[in-house]
């Protein structure tokens, strides 16, 4: 099933069990007698639970809730966080007016990209502001980290992932005659389009007066990054509510009966089934660990 349908079948299989969905209610926090409270239609409510469950998510989605405005709200009870981050994001690229304009949304595939001592290979994306796509997201809380601590970051890229180092080299150091570097490049390694347009923008000009600097770039050129996108845009995020703060039940250590799955805690996984693996499996504990609080004294 796709996600509208399966979400409206698993609400009715937790109607017909009694689950009890209250809309247009926003939390405000506890209050000095540890009751829950909520902003409603009809004014402040103030429910006093055995047992609560958190599901707030993080702050990619804020315009369908998940803005972390709960974090606020935490702290000021005393629970310990980590400012949520961008995670499985984009990257900022100053990139020159010219490619922005004609490549913008462009596809970079085959390609590899080497950060530190990992390898990967998959697509990019050309973006507007920078440079985005799976092969990047699997990179991006190293390099958001990186860019906290020193302001930007530095990868390679290989434009030619299927052929080793020697035989480009072969072909970019054969003759070309009258033909263009572009003429050449096309014809002899098939680097078009937004490849060729990529290597013009981050090679130096006066590399391209040397054969070998240029086979070089084809297999590692270097691209550096300046800024993550803001977390609105991202998959998802990092940070959250501190794991050291909960039990091995995902119950707060200093809120009895209080516990918190899903993405608002401070964790960070892969983009696709990874995130919604850890989240449900997150949530079961919770769900497992609140049953056993219920089963216990009043």
């Amino acid at each position: 099933m796709k996600a509208a349908p399966l979400l409206r079948a698993w609400l009715h299989r937790l109607r017909t069990q009694g689950l009890r969905v209250h809309v247009r209610h926003r939390r405000l926090g506890w209050d000095e007698e540890n009751r829950l409270r909520f902003e409603s239609p009809d004014g402040e409510r103030r429910i006093r639970a055995r047992a609560t469950v958190l599901a707030l998510g993080g702050a990619s989605w804020p315009q369908l809730g998940s803005d972390g405005r709960w974090q606020a709200l935490l702290r000021d009870a005393g629970i310990a966080d980590a400012s949520l981050r961008p995670a499985n994001c984009g990257f900022e690229v100053a990139w020159s007016a010219h490619l922005r304009e004609r490549f913008s949304g462009a596809p970079i595939k085959p390609v590899a990209l080497t950060y530190e001592d990992t390898r990967r290979q998959g697509e990019s994306v050309l973006g507007e502001y920078g440079i985005e796509g799976s092969l990047v997201y699997a990179f991006s809380a190293r390099l958001r980290d990186a860019i906290a601590r020193a302001g930007s970051a530095t990868f390679t890229l290989d434009l030619l992932p299927a052929l080793d180092a020697a035989r480009v080299r072969r072909e970019v150091l054969r003759p070309r005659g009258t033909r263009s570097w572009s003429s050449h490049l096309k014809t002899r390694l098939g680097i078009d389009g937004a490849k060729a347009a990529l290597l013009r923008e981050l090679l130096p000009k006066e590399d391209f007066d040397d054969p070998a600097r240029i086979a070089a770039a084809l297999k590692a050129l270097p691209l550096t990054v300046t800024a993550p996108r803001p977390i609105a845009e991202a998959i998802g995020s990092a940070g959250g509510v501190r794991l050291e703060g909960l039990d091995a039940q995902v119950m707060l250590r200093d809120r009895p009966g209080v516990f918190c799955c899903g993405e608002m805690l401070d964790w960070e996984a892969p983009t696709g089934g990874y995130l919604l693996q850890a989240t449900m499996a997150s949530g079961r504990v919770a769900g497992m660990g609140t049953a056993r609080h219920l089963d216990g004294p009043s």
